[in-house]
C-alpha cells in the first residue's frame, strides 16, 4: 500500500510538473490534417454524351436531379437581358401542359421543379420519382415559349430595372462590371430598357435550339438510388436527347488599370457611399494560387475578425461591415474589397482600404492570423460535406477543371501545409495596391473632390456609362434658374394668385391601391399630406399654427425644430415663390443629366440645415425632378394647364420604404377654394 501512494504522489507531481510546463498564452498546435474520406460520386456517359454522377444519399427518402450546361459567356449586345427569361419562358408551358398545369402537377407531389438559361433542376420523393422526371423531361423537350409570357417578363424586367437606377447597390455593381471588363464584354454589358424591348420570342427559342444539347450537359444526382437504376432511368428520360454542335467563345483577358483610378456616380440624395475598390485576376478553381487565395482573402477581409473589418467597423465606425473576395471563374474573376459608409467619412474609408490592402501585400501575414484562417475555412469544408449536394459538386468540379480525383480528399492537407510564406508569395503575385478601380456611388458635391488624391475621377451615369460632358452657361445662376421655372410654368403673377389647393393622386404598388391627398394654403401657413392604403389613412402630416406633427397609423408625432424646418421646404405648392423671402439658401450645382434630359441642379437649404435638391430642364425650364435624402425622389411630368398655371399631373416616386417605383396620378385638382381645418388634419 506505501508502494501505491508513493507512486501516485509522483504520478500527481509529474502531472502537475507537466500542466506548469503548458505556455496558456498560445494555440496548442494543429495536429496533421487527415485525408478526407469524402464519397466518391459514379459517373457514366450516355452516346448522346451527357456526362452523369450519382451520389447515392439513403437517410432520406428523396432523389435530386441537377442539369448543368457547360458553355462559353456570351455577347447578347442589343438583346441584353435575353437570358435572363430563358428558364422562366421554359416554365411557361409545354406542348403537353399549360403552365398551370404544370405548377399544380409539381405541386400536386410536392416536388420543386425550375430551369434558368445553363441548368435545370428537380427534386421530389422517391415515389414520385419517375412523376418528376417525366415533368422535367417534358419541360426539356417540348417548352412552347408563350408570347403573353414574355410580354410579362419584359414589364416585370423594366420594372426591376426602373427601380435599379436608384438602388445604390445595384448601380455598383452595374458600375464595377462596366470599368472592369468593359461593355464588350460578356461580364460588362448590361440590360436597358432598348434591349428588353428588343426580345422576341424567336430569340429565346434560337438560344434553347443553340446551348440546350447534351453532349454539354453535366447531370447529378443525389438521393436513394444505385447506379444500375440511374443509368435506367437517365436512358428513359434523357436518352433521345439529341447532340449538336455548340459555338465556342473566346475572349481577352481584361486588362488592370495602369493606375488607381475613381469611378463615380453621383447620387445626390445618398446619405451614404457604397464604395467598391476592384481589379480582375486570372483564377479558377484548382490554379496553384487558388487555395492559398481563400486564406489570404479571409484574412484580408473574409469575415467579422478580417483586418477590413476589424479596422473600417471595429476601430474606425465608418460602417456595419467591410468584406473582401477574391473569385474564382474560368473566364475570368475579379479583387475586391467593399463597404457602404457614412458620406462625410468617404475619403477616410477609401484611404483605409488602401492601406490594408498595401500592407498585407507589403508586410504580409502572420502566423496566428494563418492559423486562424485555417481553422475557420477548414470548418466551413467539414460542414460542406454534410450536405450531399457538396459531394456532386465536388465530382463536378473535378471534371469541369480537369482536377486531379483526389484533389477534394487532399484538400485540407493542402490547406494546412501552407506557410506564411506561401500566403505572402500569393498576395504580391495577385494583388497591385496601386492598380484597383475605386468604384464610388454617393453624393458627387461632397465626395469628388475628397475622392481625387486617390487617382482620375471620371463621371459615369447609373448604367455604368460615361457621364455626359453637360456645360451650364457661364452667367446661369439658381435666381435664374428659379426665375426661368417661374415664367415657364406662367408667370410670377398667375403662380402667386393661387393661394389654396386641394390635389388627390391615385398609383398602385405591387397591385395594392395607393391614395396620395395633398392641402396647401399657403395664406395662412398650412399644409397636410395624407397616404391612404386600400382606403385606410396610414400615414399624415400637418402644419398649422407654426407647429407640425406626424401620425402614423394613428399614432400622432409632434415634429422636433429640424423636422418642422423641413417640413416647411415641402409646404408650398410653389415653393420657387417663396424660397427668397424665407430666407433659404440657394446654391446652382450646373448642368445634370436626369435620364437623358440636361436639367438644372438647384440645392435649397434652411438656416436650421434641412435641405433639399430641385432639377430643371434646361430646355423647357419645367421642374423634372425633387430630390431628398429622406423621402427619396420624385420626378415630374405630364405638365397640364390649370387656371393659367402648368403643373405636374404624374409623379414618378422612388423612395426606400417602398419596394418599386411608385406612378402617381392626379385624379383631382382644386385651387383656390376654401380651406378648413379639418381638410388640413
Amino acid at each position: 500500500m506505501k508502494k501505491l501512494a508513493i507512486a501516485f504522489v509522483l504520478t500527481l507531481i509529474a502531472t502537475a510538473g507537466s500542466f506548469a510546463q503548458v505556455d496558456r498564452s498560445k494555440l496548442p498546435a494543429s495536429g496533421p490534417a487527415p485525408e478526407i474520406k469524402i464519397g466518391e460520386a459514379e459517373t457514366f456517359t450516355l452516346d448522346n454524351g451527357l456526362k452523369v454522377f450519382l451520389v447515392k444519399n439513403t437517410k432520406l427518402p428523396r432523389v435530386s436531379f441537377t442539369l448543368v450546361l457547360e458553355r462559353d459567356p456570351i455577347m447578347e449586345g442589343d438583346k441584353a437581358g435575353m437570358s435572363d427569361f430563358v428558364g422562366e419562358m421554359m416554365m411557361a408551358g409545354t406542348i403537353n401542359r399549360t403552365k398551370d398545369q404544370l405548377d399544380q402537377e409539381v405541386d400536386f407531389i410536392g416536388a420543386s421543379l425550375s430551369a434558368s438559361s445553363t441548368s435545370m433542376f428537380a427534386s421530389s420523393l422517391k415515389k414520385h420519382q419517375g412523376k418528376v422526371l417525366e415533368l422535367m423531361a417534358d419541360v426539356l423537350y417540348n417548352p412552347v415559349f408563350p408570347q403573353d409570357e414574355l410580354d410579362k417578363l419584359k414589364k416585370q424586367a423594366l420594372t426591376g430595372l426602373a427601380q435599379s437606377k436608384d438602388n445604390p447597390n445595384a448601380i455598383s455593381s452595374r458600375l464595377s462590371s462596366a470599368v472592369l471588363y468593359g461593355k464588350n464584354h460578356p461580364y460588362g454589358e448590361s440590360s436597358n430598357e432598348t434591349t428588353i424591348k428588343n426580345i422576341a420570342v424567336e430569340d429565346i427559342k434560337k438560344y434553347y435550339a443553340t446551348y440546350f444539347k447534351p453532349n454539354i450537359a453535366y447531370l447529378a444526382i443525389v438521393g436513394d438510388m444505385d447506379k444500375a437504376e440511374a443509368e435506367k432511368v437517365v436512358k428513359q428520360y434523357f436518352g433521345k436527347w439529341q447532340k449538336s454542335e455548340v459555338p465556342k467563345f473566346t475572349y481577352p483577358m481584361p486588362e488592370r488599370a495602369s493606375k488607381r483610378a475613381v469611378a463615380l456616380v453621383d447620387r445626390s440624395s445618398s446619405v451614404q457611399s457604397v464604395i467598391n475598390l476592384t481589379q480582375p485576376v486570372k483564377m479558377k478553381i484548382g490554379d496553384e494560387d487558388y487555395i492559398s487565395s481563400r486564406l489570404l482573402n479571409q484574412i484580408l477581409g473574409g469575415g467579422s475578425a478580417s483586418r477590413l473589418f476589424m479596422n473600417l467597423r471595429e476601430d474606425k465606425g465608418y460602417t456595419y461591415g467591410a468584406y473582401s473576395s477574391i473569385g474564382a471563374d474560368k473566364l475570368v474573376a475579379t479583387i475586391s474589397a467593399n463597404a457602404s459608409v457614412r458620406t462625410e467619412v468617404t475619403d477616410s474609408a477609401v484611404y483605409e482600404f488602401i492601406y490594408e490592402i498595401q500592407n498585407l501585400v507589403e508586410n504580409g501575414v502572420t502566423e496566428e492570423e494563418l492559423a486562424k484562417a485555417k481553422a475557420e475555412l477548414s470548418g466551413s469544408f467539414g460542414r460542406s460535406l454534410e450536405q450531399p449536394s457538396t459531394v456532386a459538386n465536388f465530382a463536378l468540379n473535378t471534371d469541369r477543371y480537369k482536377l486531379p480525383k483526389d484533389y477534394y480528399a487532399t484538400y485540407l492537407q493542402k490547406l494546412n501545409a501552407l506557410t506564411v510564406a506561401d500566403i505572402n508569395a500569393t498576395a504580391k503575385r495577385l494583388i497591385e495596391p496601386d492598380k484597383f478601380i475605386i468604384t464610388t456611388v454617393g453624393n458627387g458635391a461632397e465626395i469628388k473632390e475628397k475622392l481625387a488624391q486617390f487617382g482620375e475621377v471620371t463621371m459615369y451615369d447609373n448604367m455604368g456609362m460615361p457621364a455626359k460632358e453637360l456645360t451650364a452657361d457661364a452667367d446661369m445662376t439658381a435666381e435664374k434658374v428659379l426665375e426661368n421655372y417661374l415664367t415657364a410654368i406662367g408667370g410670377e403673377a398667375k403662380v402667386k394668385a393661387i393661394k389654396t389647393a386641394k390635389i388627390s393622386m391615385d398609383a398602385t404598388v405591387m397591385g395594392t391601391p395607393l391614395n396620395l391627398a395633398f392641402v396647401y394654403d399657403s395664406q395662412n401657413g398650412r399644409y397636410g399630406q395624407k397616404l391612404s392604403v386600400a382606403g385606410n389613412v396610414m400615414q399624415k402630416t400637418t402644419l398649422a399654427d407654426g407647429k407640425g406633427s406626424m401620425s402614423v397609423q394613428g399614432n400622432a408625432i409632434e415634429m422636433t425644430e429640424a423636422q418642422l424646418s423641413e417640413a416647411k421646404l415641402n409646404s408650398f405648392l410653389f415653393p420657387e415663390a417663396v424660397y427668397k423671402e424665407n430666407g433659404y439658401a440657394l446654391t446652382f450645382d450646373g448642368l445634370k443629366d436626369v435620364d437623358g434630359t440636361p436639367a438644372y441642379k438647384v440645392i435649397i437649404a434652411a438656416a436650421s440645415g434641412a435641405k433639399l435638391t430641385n432639377y430643371y430642364a434646361q430646355e423647357s425650364g419645367l421642374k423634372i425632378k425633387y430630390e431628398n435624402s429622406a423621402s427619396g425622389d420624385t420626378f415630374y411630368s405630364d405638365y397640364q394647364a390649370k387656371d393659367g398655371v402648368l403643373l405636374p399631373m404624374a409623379w414618378t416616386i422612388k423612395s426606400p420604404a417602398i419596394p418599386v417605383p411608385l406612378e402617381a396620378k392626379v385624379t383631382s385638382m382644386e385651387l383656390n377654394v376654401p380651406i378648413s381645418d379639418a381638410d388640413v388634419k
